[in-house]
């Protein structure tokens, strides 16, 4: 069996181009079964200064992209990008834009039960598809019931500022090592693909790596 190489990804859950370059990575992955990746999610906010209540969706778009006209052309790209990888994103029922420091928390705690990537998917999922808050502890203890943790644990990690410093310190060095835009994607330790990349690139990849390996 090959030796596993490592995939480290830095990603935000409310990053649409995060979960356009997972559906890729995905796509690539299930059609190379065999891949030798080991994969770990790490934590970027896109907006670190972002209140922890959040804050309305529309009022934080027009201020980010000086107004409606300007948010529309920002986005337009994301929906044509995300109707090509078959993903669904319901814009229109998304009320707020979540501070994200809790969902990193939660894919933290889903790591050390080996649920890291279920719990990134569910976050997409309940963001971009299901329009819920990922800011909210319930929506996240919900989420976390759904992979299979334990949401009382959940909720009352939730409750306390358990492993807040340490998912602020490992975003704080993502950027020192001059991480500034995500899906920011790590290979080997190595080599870095920023960006939401083509099934085909990862398809590549995985055929050098496993060349290289035999």
């Amino acid at each position: 069996m090959a030796e596993a190489i490592k995939l480290d990804i830095m990603s935000d859950p409310i990053c649409p181009w995060c979960y356009i370059g997972k559906a890729h990575l995905d796509r690539a992955l299930q059609d190379h079964p065999d891949h030798p990746f080991a994969i770990e999610w790490h934590p970027f906010q896109l907006n670190p200064d972002m209140p922890r209540e959040g804050m309305d969706r529309r009022s934080y778009l027009e201020r980010k992209f000086s107004g409606k006209e300007g948010a529309v052309r920002a986005y337009a790209p994301v929906v044509e990008h995300a109707e090509k990888a078959g993903l669904k994103i319901n814009f229109e029922a998304m009320q707020r834009t979540p501070n994200t420091l809790d969902a990193h928390r939660l894919i933290h705690w889903a790591g050390i039960e080996g649920r890291q990537t279920a719990a990134v998917s569910a976050l997409f999922k309940a963001y971009f598809v299901d329009a819920r808050d990922i800011g909210d502890a319930e929506v996240l203890a919900d989420i976390a019931d759904s992979i299979e943790m334990d949401a009382a644990v959940v909720t009352r990690l939730l409750k306390s500022n358990v492993d807040a410093q340490d998912i602020r310190d490992r975003d704080a060095h993502s950027r020192k090592m001059g991480v500034n835009s995500v899906p920011t994607f790590i290979v080997a330790n190595t080599h870095a693909v920023p960006g939401a990349q083509p099934p085909e690139l990862w398809a590549q990849v995985i055929a050098d790596l496993t060349n290289q390996q035999d």
